[in-house]
């Protein structure tokens, strides 16, 4: 083999790894952008739905005082 047939191999075997490690850093990258996205997601939408279940409760707590006051016996 000569010398000059060596080294491109060798370049192409370089080109190839370093291509796979810049295809394996994208991915992490993605991975770590799909992660930060879905946390912004959940937070506003977790806060939401704390909110909505308090309204709920609230609303459940008022019909049953109203309905005590329906049924309490009158002075």
């Amino acid at each position: 083999m000569s010398n000059g047939t060596s080294n491109d191999v060798s370049g192409a075997i370089n080109n190839l790894i370093e291509t796979l490690g810049k295809l394996a850093q994208q991915q992490v990258e993605f991975l770590n952008s799909g992660i930060k996205t879905a946390a912004q997601l959940a937070e506003p939408l977790g806060k939401t739905a704390t909110e909505l279940v308090g309204n709920v409760i609230n609303t459940l707590n008022q019909v049953l005082q109203n309905i005590s006051a329906a049924l309490a016996p009158k002075k």
